[in-house]
């Protein structure tokens, strides 16, 4: 059970990892330091954007319940 648990969170994290990477910066910070704020004009679906932010929310959402569970399950299992 912890093992499956483990190998769940180190794939959730990966995912939000990704998703997080994959946002549009919305500018003022270290993306513009960078030379980042030029180039995200180009703009983008808002469809897409918005289906993005859905799907990095369940997966946050996952990867939190992944937490409590393995929290709990390693507290409880002693």
């Amino acid at each position: 059970m912890v093992l499956g648990f483990s190998i769940a969170l180190i794939i959730f994290s990966l995912l939000m990892i990704l998703l997080v990477l994959l946002h549009k910066g919305k500018g003022g910070g270290l993306s513009d330091m960078f030379g980042g704020g030029a180039m995200s004009t180009g703009g983008g679906s808002a469809v897409a954007e918005r289906n993005l932010d859905r799907i990095t929310i369940v997966v946050g959402v996952g990867w939190f319940a992944c937490i409590i569970v393995l929290g709990l399950v390693l507290k409880y299992k002693s």
